[in-house]
């Protein structure tokens, strides 16, 4: 008798494009059913038929507003009803550069909606999921811009430190239940058109040295991820960057990120 085993998903938000339409290939690549989720209208079903046809894999789309918390709460109740899921990538985030003072109260929200209760609440209503199976993954987006406070973008930059001190609290506190948490840390990458002329127009040197592709950036993180690495930081460079952030005081690294960035907005 051939038994009937149900087939375990990974489930990865902000999946249409960059660096979770890679993660979604990376893990295709590797035989994982999906999940994938994206807003409204950004072709997610057009990218899991072909993801699904190119490796042999099942993928399911789902379109949701993260920041809304009826439909995150509607999505939570979708996976929970009809899945069994061994991965979850809370990939989805959004950040900017701009006064503090000139973003509105809804900018702000929203990035703290998305990049922190969002995955705060997918993380606990699919923990029970995840802690079903023998080995279990998650995996938190942060960014290099949560090792230290930055001028003209403020709340993003805290809202990755939340990411990665979350992550790092919630490894240890589930040492020993087969669920495994990484938070990984990447620098810029090139995904989209305006992101890659940013980058070209930047003049600084060390900060281009720490561009990778969001493809090269998500198979190192699932390939950490899976060995159950709890921090990820993809290229050299950006390792350096971090020892750099860590270790030189605020007083003297703060007017030269605020130089920076102020030299970025005005190529912009």
């Amino acid at each position: 008798m051939i038994e009937n085993i149900k087939p375990q998903y990974t489930v990865i938000t902000g999946a249409s494009q960059g660096l979770g339409k890679e993660l979604a290939i990376a893990c295709a690549k590797r035989g994982r059913s999906l999940i994938i989720i994206s807003l409204p209208n950004e072709r997610i079903s057009q990218l899991a038929l072909d993801i699904s046809l190119k490796y042999n894999v099942k993928v399911h789309a789902y379109e949701a507003d993260l920041t809304n918390s009826i439909q995150l709460g509607e999505l939570i109740d979708w996976i929970s009803s009809n899945f069994d899921i061994d991965m979850l990538i809370n990939n989805a985030g959004m950040g900017g550069t701009l006064k503090f003072e000139e973003a509105s109260e809804n900018y702000i929200s929203n990035i703290i909606s998305l990049n922190i209760t969002a995955l705060v609440r997918l993380t606990r209503g699919l923990l029970p999921l995840l802690k079903l199976q023998q080995e279990a993954y998650i995996l938190n987006i942060s960014s290099v811009a949560a090792f230290g406070a930055m001028p003209f973008k403020t709340v993003y930059p805290a809202s990755k430190a939340f990411v990665e001190s979350f992550s790092l609290g919630l490894a240890e506190e589930l040492t020993g239940t087969g669920v495994h948490v990484s938070v990984a840390h990447p620098g810029g990458m090139p995904t989209n058109p305006q992101m890659a002329e940013r980058i070209n127009k930047h003049n600084n040197i060390l900060v281009k040295s720490t561009i990778l592709s969001a493809q090269k950036v998500a198979e190192i993180c699932m390939d950490k991820a899976l060995r159950g690495e709890r921090q990820i930081v993809p290229g050299f460079m950006n390792k350096v960057s971090r020892m750099f952030m860590k270790l030189c005081p605020d007083n003297l690294r703060l007017p030269l990120i605020r130089k920076n960035i102020l030299n970025e907005i005005t190529a912009s």
